[in-house]
């Protein structure tokens, strides 16, 4: 029987998070430190060690595969892992972070009122009024927040869509956090070979 860890278990904080941030939406900043270590991993260890043991949204996947049966198992079409799909996709994610922080900017200067809605697949708005006390934060940083776990919440729908349809992580073929950290990953090994030529 394999060993596990106490990172075995963070698929709870997957959980955690989206529970905080329905009840108070400041607590979508925590999805920084998901956004943050990755990079950080890939950046200083050259390795996708958080993607393959601490990212918790993909432990909750296989969780709901195993546990609950929610996946079918299958495998999903080439195109989905292929590089123009998940440098495309992550492409777009980043086009949708950018106007996270331009909305965010606009309220900070004055020039856009907080608008207190989470919108799903980017484009469904739902009222999210309930998860923000006026004055608890700088109205910027509840715009943030709103953004945020938008993002947050609509990537995980997308996981969960497709966990249901085919394999557990397939998720994680096009994740943009996998992604970048690969991209990083791979630009330090050339830069490894690169030094030990000279």
């Amino acid at each position: 029987m394999k060993r596990r860890h106490w990172y075995d278990y963070l698929w709870i904080w997957t959980l955690v998070y989206f529970a905080l941030g329905f009840f108070n939406i400041l607590f979508a900043w925590l999805g920084m430190i998901d956004f943050l270590l990755p990079l950080l991993f890939a950046a200083f260890g050259g390795n996708k060690w958080f993607c393959n043991h601490l990212c918790g949204r993909g432990q909750l996947f296989t969780v709901l595969a195993q546990k609950a049966g929610c996946s079918r198992g299958k495998p999903a079409p080439r195109c989905v892992a292929s590089p123009q799909f998940r440098y495309g996709f992550l492409a777009f994610f980043l086009v949708m972070f950018g106007n996270i922080l331009y909305q965010t900017w606009r309220v900070f200067a004055g020039a856009s009122s907080l608008r207190q809605v989470v919108k799903l697949f980017w484009t469904f708005r739902v009222p999210w009024g309930w998860a923000y006390t006026a004055g608890s934060a700088p109205e910027w940083a509840a715009q943030f927040a709103f953004g945020f776990y938008s993002l947050m919440l609509t990537s995980a729908l997308i996981g969960l869509i497709v966990m249901a349809l085919y394999r557990p992580r397939t998720w994680c073929s096009f994740c943009p956090m996998g992604t970048m950290t690969q991209t990083i990953c791979k630009l330090k090994q050339h830069e490894k070979i690169f030094t030990r030529a000279l």
